[in-house]
């Protein structure tokens, strides 16, 4: 049974894209068949596995949704590419900035990427959205169509200030949208372990939110190589495999599939 992920947080920089690559790959490590989608008009997921040029793509997502749009036929393959570690990607470029205003006045326009997503689920284990950095109406579209929502956050007073605002909008997707949506919980990112600051950051986090959201165990921390793999289009795993980010990546996976008795 396919299991849909957002990885989701309005506010950029926060470690989201590197972990979608990571969490990705580490499944297909896993023995797991993994569907990428690139959800942001940046093409940062795109770059990040080593498809340089997202903009001069033809077969992008929002080609894509345009033909969910307009029922056209779609086959299943359309679109999506394979990266040397295992994983598939349907990537996403500046069409995508386009797309989001000229949906806006279709018919169903939350849940155009679901009509998609709900097609793939059947080649897949694990498909996992990249959204974009905003909570405008390509990200509602990702919450619509997910099973759960990932929130990675940076071990920073702002990124942790801006979770309410984003925890608002999940909850409203949940009451208007999409009732099955869960929380997989937020993942700390970008931790600084050698400051207090970063440990009070953490403490403020679970203090505030893991009495009702799941926070994980596992830390993602700083980590100039994390931020090396997306000029080098890999994961962790094959750039620096016995990195500290690696094995956090490692221990976060366990814990996500522990959750699932998988």
């Amino acid at each position: 049974m396919c299991k849909v992920i957002s990885v989701s947080n309005q506010k950029g920089g926060v470690g989201k894209t590197v972990t979608c690559v990571n969490l990705g790959i580490g499944m297909a490590r896993e023995g797991k068949k993994v569907l990428l989608i690139d959800a942001d008009p940046q093409g940062s997921l795109t770059i990040s596995l080593g498809f340089d040029e997202p903009d001069k793509m033809e077969n992008t997502l929002a080609t894509i949704l345009m033909k969910v749009i307009n029922d056209e036929e779609l086959a299943p393959e359309s679109g999506i590419l394979q990266h040397n570690e295992g994983v598939d990607i349907l990537p996403g470029n500046i069409e995508l900035s386009g797309l989001e205003i000229s949906i806006n006045g279709v018919i169903s326009r939350e849940t155009i990427l679901k009509q998609y997503v709900d097609r793939m689920r059947e080649f897949y284990d694990y498909i996992i959205i990249d959204c974009m950095p905003s909570l405008g109406l390509l990200t509602i579209n990702a919450l619509a169509c997910a099973d759960s929502v990932l929130i990675p956050v940076q071990a920073a007073y702002l990124p942790v200030k801006g979770l309410q605002q984003l925890i608002k909008t999940i909850g409203r997707v949940k009451r208007q949208l999409n009732p099955d949506l869960v929380m997989e919980g937020i993942l700390l990112t970008m931790v600084d372990n050698r400051t207090n600051y970063a440990k009070d950051i953490a403490s403020q986090v679970y203090e505030a939110y893991s009495e009702t959201i799941r926070v994980f165990e596992s830390e993602i921390p700083l980590s100039v190589r994390a931020a090396e793999t997306s000029a080098e289009g890999s994961s962790l795993y094959q750039y620096d495999p016995k990195g500290k980010a690696a094995n956090a990546y490692t221990e976060f996976i366990k814990e996500v599939l522990m959750k699932e008795g998988k």
